[in-house]
């Protein structure tokens, strides 16, 4: 009842972000008419005019309004279409980092445009993760016309892509791709190096790097900015139950496995490893990797050479210490079927 009542009073959360959004809504449709008569030349100047004033000390906070004003009249003149005001608060929400829920035909693509510009200006890269490759290419080639009307250059990742293009494709302002693409294994010298500030005697980007910022990642990657995510309920919450793994080169025989089977009985809990029961996960230590390395023939566990095998034996360290049979997996017809911790229904 008492909820009932400050609602009606002070309104929902929803209905304040409004009202508060409402004036900076009021300040870009009151700019509209100065922007519509820069010409192409002039309007493609306000970039580099806004990149000087960020240099200046301006926050981009400062100059949201202007540059929506902006991407909305490149829209229109490139791709006739103009944001309406409802856009205007969702390309807001996204540049808070906050989740807009549209419906389909609600202009969520065009929305993005807004954020994507205003955060590229920083000159820092931008992606926008999308869910499959065919949607990436299609919301970059639609949308790229408002982009390089205004001076900024687009990129896309696509899943066969070599090195060097897919270099090219991060370098620019604005990068389309899907999770898996942007999902990379790390790589960093300070990484490599025989001592780390944890005092780990193997330095692993997890454990004595944990923050990406205190760590330039290599590859072809430049690092990370902002990101926009369509689709974020399926790609953060019904993809994010398959882990992405990024596996080392691929060998022909099969008697690794084996091996690796061999070895998991010899690892004892809280001395090689350590699970989390609540994270369904197991990390190895150090003793733990001395053992592996040895029983595998291996001088280097974490060499990117050799990742494949890290993956192996923490998925075998996962099904000896997490699973259940019968009521994590069924064995059925010769074969092993995941059953849904959910709903408790096979998942073949």
């Amino acid at each position: 009842m008492l909820n009932e009542f400050l609602a009606k009073v002070i309104g929902s959360k929803n209905q304040r972000y409004l009202k508060r959004t409402k004036p900076v809504v009021d300040q870009i449709n009151a700019l509209e008419s100065q922007i519509s008569a820069l010409s192409a030349e002039e309007l493609k100047t306000r970039t580099a005019e806004f990149r000087q004033r960020i240099e200046k000390g301006a926050s981009i906070d400062d100059l949201l309004p202007e540059a929506f004003a902006c991407v909305r009249e490149a829209s229109k003149r490139t791709l006739g279409m103009r944001h309406y005001d409802v856009q205007l608060i969702g390309g807001m929400v996204l540049h808070e980092g906050r989740i807009a829920e549209m419906k389909t035909g609600e202009g969520k693509t065009l929305v993005a445009t807004l954020p994507v510009y205003l955060n590229a200006l920083e000159g820092k890269g931008v992606h926008l993760v999308t869910v499959n490759d065919y949607l990436a290419r299609r919301d970059a080639d639609w949308m790229r016309p408002i982009y390089e009307y205004l001076g900024l250059t687009v990129g896309v990742i696509q899943h066969d892509m070599p090195d060097a293009d897919r270099q090219g494709a991060y370098a620019a302002d604005i990068t389309y791709g899907t999770n898996n693409e942007f999902g990379s294994r790390p790589r960093c010298g300070r990484c490599r190096r025989a001592a780390c500030p944890a005092g780990n005697r193997r330095p692993r980007w997890g454990s004595c790097f944990p923050s990406a910022r205190r760590c330039a990642p290599g590859g072809v990657q430049r690092g990370h900015h902002y990101s926009i995510v369509d689709e974020v309920d399926s790609i953060l919450i019904d993809e994010a139950r398959t882990p992405l793994i990024i596996s080392g080169p691929s060998e022909e025989s099969t008697d690794k496995y084996v091996k690796i089977d061999r070895l998991i009985p010899r690892l004892i809990r809280e001395e090689d490893f350590n699970v989390d029961e609540k994270a369904r996960s197991v990390v190895l230590q150090e003793s733990g990797i001395e053992k592996a390395e040895k029983a595998l023939g291996v001088d280097n566990l974490y060499d990117p050479r050799h990742m494949d095998l890290v993956h192996h034996i923490q998925q075998a360290l996962k099904a000896h210490t997490l699973f259940t049979r019968d009521k994590d997996y069924m064995v059925k017809d010769g074969q092993v079927v995941i059953v849904d911790e959910f709903t408790g229904r096979l998942m073949p």
